[in-house]
């Protein structure tokens, strides 16, 4: 008999320590939640945007933006707490409450992120999620060619605002409408108007953010350093941003577009080392932009490579420039006219 009591002993000790681990991690999940009703100017609206393991929408929000099925998987950590505040002091109970029970925070404006980043962790302490995804409302200033975009709006949503007041303005950012402007302008907003433009972080003006102290910063009270930092330094790495003020530029009416394909085996290298040379000699009005990607070369088994160089003219007449070059122009390339928003 006393082996088996060796046995049982240990084995109800580990049992023991698992009910209290649960029972401190109920603890812990409560307190959490209470608190960020306490620190939050309406109790009743923060309750609205919160989101646990115990709603049956905890999933659908968690993966709303997901851009990499890899972390969508039982072993994936998961956040303790889902929050998509709709105020300020939302942001600013998140912050506070997260430090006293020492939970990690991700940022996710838009979740464009194929890393996961902004919504795991590599590490096994607890972790809430603040997603922006609420706070995105967007002010156009047409007479002073400036705007305010909150993060949790899309470039989509920001270049359709713009479009709706101006035909002739524009943001220098990126094409793909599904991202966030909050991590975009942050990581320093690479676009198809760089050349005459510059990055996104660029052309911003002023940026409201909460920092580590739960305290509500625009550009002057944060001062020169720290808001050069965030637009190009990744603004979660600093605290949370909750809006942009944006500089628009002038476009023209009418603006052109053409995309020319090489198959590898057809002039491609020729061109892109070409385009290397001299992409940058050219107008800052025409940008080229090159992809390279791999499709079947029509042998079974076997692919080849093929170049796409994409193309924006901001005017009505690009065939005189491309014209230069025979292989990258002329007859052989169909160009598009459109006004810059349709582009």
């Amino acid at each position: 008999m006393k082996p088996q009591s060796t046995i049982i002993v240990p084995s109800t000790l580990v049992l023991l320590l698992s009910f209290q681990l649960i029972a401190a991690a109920a603890d812990t999940h409560e307190s959490f939640l209470q608190c960020l009703s306490l620190h939050s100017e309406n109790s009743t609206s923060i309750s609205k945007v919160i989101y646990t393991h115990y709603n049956s929408s905890y999933s659908s929000v968690l993966e709303l933006t997901l851009q990499n099925l890899r972390f969508s998987t039982p072993a994936t950590p998961k956040p303790l707490v889902i929050i998509t505040p709709i105020h300020v002091s939302h942001i600013q109970a998140a912050i506070k409450c997260s430090q006293k029970y020492g939970m990690q925070i991700r940022v996710r404006s838009g979740g464009h992120d194929y890393e996961g980043l902004s919504f795991r962790t590599s590490y096994n302490s607890p972790f809430v999620i603040i997603d922006m995804i609420n706070l995105s409302s967007i002010s156009i200033d047409v007479e002073n060619k400036t705007a305010w975009v909150q993060v949790g709006a899309t470039l989509g949503q920001l270049y359709y605002r713009i479009a709706e007041k101006s035909p002739n303005l524009a943001f220098p950012a990126g094409s793909c409408p599904s991202v966030g402007t909050g991590g975009h302008i942050s990581g320093g907003g690479w676009g198809i108007l760089l050349r005459k433009y510059g990055l996104a972080a660029d052309n911003i003006i002023d940026a409201h953010m909460i920092d580590v102290q739960g305290r509500f910063l625009d550009r002057k009270s944060m001062g020169e350093d720290l808001f050069w930092a965030i637009r190009g330094g990744g603004g979660a790495s600093f605290g949370v941003i909750v809006a942009w003020k944006i500089k628009l530029v002038d476009v023209p009416s009418t603006v052109t577009v053409f995309t020319v394909r090489r198959p590898w085996d057809q002039i491609a290298t020729k061109l892109v080392h070409r385009w290397q040379h001299v992409a940058h000699k050219l107008p800052e009005d025409l940008f080229i932009m090159v992809f390279l990607r791999s499709l079947s070369s029509g042998t079974e088994g076997n692919r080849t490579m093929e170049a796409i160089f994409q193309s924006l003219f901001l005017g009505g007449e690009a065939a005189p420039l491309m014209q230069r070059d025979p292989d990258c122009g002329g007859k052989k390339t169909v160009m598009k006219r459109a006004g810059f928003n349709q582009s």
